[in-house]
Parts: C-alpha cells; sequence; structure tokens
C-alpha cells in the first residue's frame, strides 16, 4: 500500500516513514502544502497523512482542493493537542479520521488499517480474510486453518494488496505503483518472482493469472 506523508518537521517525518516503511508500507513525504496539492491528486495513493498546520498551504486549504477536485482517496489529518476546532473543521473539510499529537505509532498504525479497511468495504473485519486465509498485519504473517504461514516483507506487502482487492482483477502496472513509492525502480519481472512465490506458499489456485490483464486473488476458500 501506497502512502503520502505531508509533515513539514523533519525528525517526525524522518521517525514516521521508518516506522511505516517496517510495517509494509510505500511511503512518500513532502513538507509543503503547495506540492501536496499537486501530488496527492495526480498519484495512486491509498492513503494519505495530512499535518494540518504547513508551510506554502495550509493542511485544511490543501485538503479543501483536494475533496473539491474529486479525490476520494482516505485522509488523517495529524491536529496539536488540543486543537478541538481543528479537528471539527478538518473533519467538516473531507477528513476520515484525525490523531492529535503526540501519539503513539502503533495508534497510527491501527488507524490506518482500519481505514484501508472501510475503504474496501470490510470496516466490520478486525484483520484481513479471504481465500481461507488470516492476514496479522502485525506480526507480516498469514495462517490458513490455524496453521501460521512465515512471509518475507515483499511478499506480505503483496498479499495484503491483494487481500484488500479480493475477486478484482490487478494489472503489474497497478501493483507496482501501489506497492512501490515514487523513488523505488518498478520491475514486472519482480513482482512475477513475488507471485509464484506466494503461490508456492499458499497455493497456486489462490492468485490467477489473466493473460493480458494480470492477476486476480480469489474470493473463495482455496
Amino acid at each position: 500500500m501506497r502512502l503520502l506523508l505531508v509533515e513539514d518537521h523533519v525528525p517526525l517525518a524522518d521517525e514516521l516513514v521508518a516506522g511505516l516503511s517496517r510495517q509494509g508500507y510505500a511511503v512518500d513525504w513532502l513538507a509543503d502544502g503547495r506540492d501536496a496539492v499537486y501530488q496527492g491528486a495526480s498519484e495512486p495513493y491509498d492513503l494519505i497523512i495530512l499535518d494540518l498546520g504547513l508551510p506554502g498551504k495550509p493542511g485544511l486549504e490543501v485538503l479543501r482542493e483536494w475533496r473539491a477536485g474529486g479525490l476520494a482517496t482516505p485522509v488523517l489529518i495529524l491536529t496539536a493537542r488540543g486543537s478541538w476546532a481543528e479537528r471539527i473543521d478538518g473533519l467538516k473539510a473531507g477528513a476520515d479520521d484525525y490523531l492529535t499529537k503526540p501519539f503513539h505509532p502503533e495508534e497510527l498504525t491501527l488507524r490506518i488499517q482500519a481505514l484501508l479497511r472501510r475503504a474496501h468495504g470490510l470496516a466490520n473485519q478486525p484483520q484481513l480474510e479471504a481465500a481461507g486465509l488470516q492476514l496479522d498485519e502485525s506480526r507480516q504473517c498469514v495462517s490458513r486453518d490455524g496453521k501460521e504461514i512465515e512471509l518475507t516483507s515483499a511478499e506480505f506487502r503483496l498479499l495484503r494488496y491483494f487481500m484488500l482487492h479480493a475477486g478484482q482483477i490487478l494489472s503489474k502496472s497497478q501493483l507496482a505503483e501501489h506497492l512501490y513509492d515514487g523513488e523505488s525502480e518498478r520491475d514486472s519481472n519482480v513482482l512475477e518472482v513475488h507471485v509464484n512465490r506466494l503461490r508456492g506458499k499458499l497455493g497456486r489456485e489462490v492468485i490467477e493469472t489473466r493473460r493480458g490483464q494480470g492477476y486476480r486473488y480469489a474470493g473463495v476458500s482455496a
């Protein structure tokens, strides 16, 4: 899953990028509101984390411009502790959730997971489940019938995206856009390798190849 972090406090941004990367997210970071208006609307992000106190253009204005332009990407806003008016204004402007500073990194992770599940119609699921598999995002592993299956970090990122889009046909370019940040080299051959390794662990029938279209993660038990 590819995230955009818009935060001008460099130490906090560095900490968040490192932590989210460990959680298997591809993260692009911006510090200026003017840059965020364009990039947030032009790149295929799965979720945006937006600080409100930004140089160039305030976060609320950025959010309003995104929503006015039809951007539906979930947005989680960061606000200073006690700024209840900012939180209300942010929600009115179209934010999906907010978090007050300072916050515990685990809370941010859990809110991101919940927002992503909600965006894909899975709000009632405490964890991702599809095709007879249960994904533990905190431990980055998957289980079937109580038996745990270990995953590499790349396999985990790929499987999480498949499970959030179970039953949908996903092209290689779409997978690459959502699994890598803007600075990473995107190689479809590497994706094929990871898909084949997942099939070796989970069963070939779990991930179908649709010739000329891409891949489809089965929506039924394998």
